[in-house]
C-alpha cells in the first residue's frame, strides 16, 4: 500500500492501488468496522474530520453518563440519612464535575487513538470526506479509493423550525455538556432518551426542571408500563413534565427563555434544552449525487447494510432505526465480516438492548406489549410484571420498579422490560433470552444469584412458567 502525505499533512492513497475498505467517519460504527476489518487482514482507510470516537465518546454516551453519575453521587449525599449515614451536600462544583467528565473522555480517547494508530492495517486520514464515485472518497481535494466504501458519518442534534439555538439561552445536548455553571431552572423540550436523561441529571444536581413532550407520554418508544413507572418516579423526584403538548414558539428574554406550548400555556426558565432527537449527518456528503437511495436524510440499506450501489455500505446512525452506539458497533463488525466473506447473520434490530440512564433506569429488549399484540394477536400473548418490592437487593438500594416479561403463549419470551436503579446492568441476560428465543421454562430452571437484582429476572420467569417462588402466577 502506497501512502503519502500532502502539504497539509493529510494521508492520501495511491488511486491506482486502493484499500480493501474505505470508511467515512470514525464514530462507534466506523472505528468498530475498521478494527474488525484489520483483524481479518483487510487494509483500511479511516477518514475523520474531527476526533476518533465520534459523538458517543466526545459529546454523547460517555460524557452524559459521567454527568448522570455525578448526579447520582449528589443524590447519595443528599439522601444519606435514610441509610443511617450522616453526610451533607454543600453544593455542586461544576468545574469539578466537568473535570471529572472530561477526564473520563480523555482517557478513553487516548486508549482508542493508541489502539487504532498502532494497527498497521489501518491508515487514519484526517480531513473532510465526500463520496464522489462508487469506489472513491474525496478528502479535501485528494482521492482515496477502495474496493468497498462504508458510510459512517453519524448524527447531529436536531432542532425545530422557529427555534434559534444560540448556545447560551437555547442549547442542544452538546452545548449542555460544556456549561460552566448550571441554571437554576431549565425547560427540556423533548421527553425521549436524551431529554429524560438530562432532566434526571440536572435535577440531581439541583436544577428545577420541566419537560415538554408532544407525544402522550415520556419515553414513548418504550413499553407503556415503563413510561408510567418513570413518570411516577419523576413526579416523586420533583421533575415536572407536560406530555401531549407540542411546542409552538420560544423567545429569549432578558433573564432566560419563554416557551409557549399547545393550549397557550407559557413556561419560563433560565435555559431551554432542545432535545428532540438526532438527525443523520448526510447533507453535503455526496450520497444523493452519487445515486445512493435516501429517505429524509437516512441512507437506505438491505439486511446486509448494503446500499443500492455495489460495494457501498452504510452503518450506524445514518441507517433508519434506533440510534445507539452499540448498534453502531454491531453494524461495523457485521459489515467487516460480510466484506471478508464470513457470512455473518443479519442483525435483528429488536434484539438490540436499550437503556435510558435516568433515575430510575429504564431498560428493554425485544417487543413492547403493544407491538407484540400487534404482531402475534391479543390471544397469543401473555405478560408478567414482577414488582421489585419483592427483590431483596432492590430493597437494600431503596429502589422501586419492575421486571415485565412479554411472551408468546406456549412460546418464547419476545420482550423484556425493566425499570429501577441499576436495571440497565441486567438487560444483558434479557438480550440473551430474547435473541436465543428462550421459553419462560428455559430461564426458570436457571439459578440466579441471591441477593441481586438479577434475581428478579429469574423470579419473573419462574412466575411466567407457572411456578412462582415469591410471587403469584
Amino acid at each position: 500500500m502506497t501512502v503519502d502525505k500532502n502539504d497539509m499533512g493529510v494521508f492520501v492513497s495511491d488511486p491506482n492501488t486502493g484499500y480493501d475498505v474505505v470508511i467515512l467517519g470514525s464514530g462507534s460504527a466506523g472505528y468498530a468496522c475498521a478494527l474488525r476489518a484489520a483483524q481479518l487482514d483487510l487494509t483500511v482507510a479511516l477518514i475523520e474530520k474531527d476526533k476518533l470516537g465520534g459523538t458517543c465518546l466526545h459529546t454523547g454516551c460517555i460524557p452524559t453518563k459521567a454527568l448522570l453519575h455525578a448526579g447520582e453521587v449528589a443524590d447519595s449525599a443528599r439522601e444519606s440519612a435514610q441509610f443511617g449515614v450522616k453526610a451533607e451536600l454543600t453544593g455542586i462544583d461544576m468545574a469539578g464535575v466537568n473535570s471529572y467528565k472530561d477526564g473520563v473522555v480523555a482517557k478513553l480517547y487516548k486508549g482508542l487513538s493508541g489502539m487504532i494508530n498502532a494497527n498497521k492495517a489501518i491508515t487514519v486520514i484526517e480531513g473532510t470526506g465526500k463520496l464522489v464515485g462508487p469506489n472513491t472518497i474525496d478528502v479535501d481535494g485528494k482521492q482515496v479509493t477502495g474496493r468497498n466504501i462504508v458510510l459512517a458519518t453519524g448524527s447531529y442534534a436536531k432542532s425545530l423550525p422557529g427555534i434559534d439555538v444560540d448556545g447560551k439561552r437555547i442549547v442542544t445536548s452538546e452545548h449542555a455538556l460544556k456549561l460552566d455553571a448550571l441554571p437554576e431552572s431549565a425547560i427540556v423540550l423533548g421527553g425521549g432518551v436524551i431529554g429524560a436523561e438530562f432532566a434526571s441529571a440536572w435535577k440531581s444536581l439541583g436544577v428545577d426542571v420541566t419537560i415538554v413532550e408532544a407525544l402522550p407520554r415520556l419515553l414513548a418508544a418504550e413499553d407503556a408500563d415503563s413510561s408510567k413507572m418513570l413518570e411516577r418516579a419523576f413526579r416523586k423526584r420533583g421533575i415536572k413534565f407536560k406530555t401531549g403538548k407540542p411546542f409552538e414558539s420560544v423567545k429569549a428574554t432578558d433573564t432566560g427563555v419563554s416557551l409557549t406550548i399547545a393550549g397557550g400555556d407559557t413556561l419560563e426558565a433560565d435555559l431551554l434544552l432542545v432535545a428532540v432527537g438526532r438527525g443523520p449527518s448526510t447533507s453535503g456528503m455526496g450520497y444523493e449525487e452519487q445515486g445512493v437511495k435516501m429517505d429524509r436524510g437516512f441512507v437506505l440499506t438491505d439486511e446486509y447494510l448494503q446500499t443500492n450501489l455495489p460495494n457501498v455500505y452504510a452503518v450506524g446512525d445514518i441507517v433508519p432505526g434506533v440510534q445507539l452506539a452499540h448498534r453502531g458497533f454491531g453494524h461495523g463488525i457485521f459489515v467487516a465480516e460480510h466484506i471478508a466473506g464470513l457470512n455473518p447473520t443479519p442483525i435483528d434490530e429488536a434484539g438490540i438492548p436499550r437503556v435510558t440512564y435516568t433515575e430510575p433506569e429504564v431498560a428493554s429488549v425485544g417487543l413492547n406489549e403493544d407491538k407484540a399484540r400487534e404482531k402475534y394477536g391479543d390471544d397469543a400473548i401473555k405478560t408478567y410484571n414482577y414488582n421489585l418490592a419483592g427483590n431483596g437487593k432492590s430493597n437494600i438500594l431503596k429502589t422501586q420498579g419492575f421486571v415485565k416479561l412479554v411472551s408468546v403463549k406456549d412460546g418464547p419470551v419476545v420482550g423484556v422490560h425493566m425499570v429501577g436503579s441499576r436495571m440497565g446492568e441486567q438487560i444483558g441476560e434479557g438480550q440473551l433470552i430474547y435473541n436465543w428465543e428462550a421459553f419462560p421454562s428455559d430461564v426458570a430452571q436457571l439459578i440466579h444469584m441471591h441477593p441481586t437484582q438479577n434475581e428478579a429476572l429469574g423470579e419473573a420467569h419462574l412466575a411466567l412458567a407457572g411456578k412462582p417462588l415469591h410471587a403469584h402466577a
